[in-house]
């Protein structure tokens, strides 16, 4: 991906890793159209020259008038960026964690599939038919994460909802295959972020968005933006280690009211 020519649209780009994206992107040269719901960001992040948009991915009339919105002023779009995610943690003991489970699936799994909807009329009519022309073809970005590959039992739907990210993304590169429209997956590990805060694992923010320029920048584009602190996520089935990785994440069971660390070692 040439990333200093491209018009991009983040759909969730008002914080954290997107909005990170957002400003690496403009930094190399492309025009980026950042949305989210927090329109009191908006007059600062057009002073750093990105253009704002508000959306809502759980509301379909908020994101068909976005999308109207962002191709009347960038006619040109030509990556879309379903970066819109939340994660909240859950007592399965308990029934009202439902309503956390549901918001869940709501933003990430039908957001993203929401948005995606929207652009991909636009993206396919630009799209060079698999002629080979790199720089004419568009690009759709999911994000999905290393929780969806390794569970993370204190955030379970969180993870189901990554998990189907990824099953999604590979249908939707199969099925957009021969278009001139790819299809990539970012696949974040914990990043400093305020759904990564209290972490002490967590890679830096500008670390991990300077590592996922470099990698987007490569030709071709991975099908799956791996930085090296989520390999040990993607590849713990392969690599013999997801039961004792996932065995020792359910330590932070124990942070759930009336659990106890040894509960949580136990997996319950």
């Amino acid at each position: 991906m040439d990333i200093t020519s491209r018009t991009v649209f983040i759909a969730g780009a008002t914080s954290g890793i997107g909005l990170e994206l957002a400003r690496r992107f403009r930094a190399a040269g492309s025009t980026v159209v950042v949305g989210g719901r927090r329109t009191d960001t908006f007059t600062r992040l057009a002073d750093e020259g990105l253009v704002p948009v508000e959306i809502d991915v759980t509301d379909a009339g908020s994101v068909t008038r976005a999308r109207d919105e962002v191709l009347r002023t960038h006619p040109g779009l030509d990556t879309v960026i379903t970066m819109a995610g939340t994660g909240i943690p859950e007592d399965l003991r308990d029934p009202a964690h439902f309503g956390a489970a549901e918001t869940t699936v709501a933003v990430n799994v039908l957001g993203t599939i929401r948005v995606i909807d929207a652009f991909t009329p636009h993206l396919l009519a630009r799209g060079n038919g698999g002629s080979g022309n790199s720089n004419s073809n568009s690009t759709i970005i999911t994000v999905s994460s290393g929780i969806g590959f390794l569970p993370f039992p204190l955030m379970p739907t969180y993870g189901a909802s990554k998990a189907a990210v990824h099953a999604y993304t590979e249908a939707l590169r199969a099925q957009l295959a021969g278009t001139g429209v790819e299809v990539a997956e970012l696949v974040p590990p914990a990043v400093a972020t305020p759904l990564g805060s209290g972490n002490p694992h967590a890679l830096a923010l500008d670390a991990y968005g300077a590592e996922v320029m470099d990698l987007l920048a490569q030709d071709p584009t991975p099908p799956e933006i791996l930085v090296q602190g989520v390999l040990m996520h993607r590849w713990a089935e392969r690599d013999g280690t997801y039961a004792e990785l996932v065995a020792q994440r359910s330590q932070a069971l124990s942070m759930l009211p009336g659990r106890s660390a040894s509960s949580g070692r136990s997996g319950s």
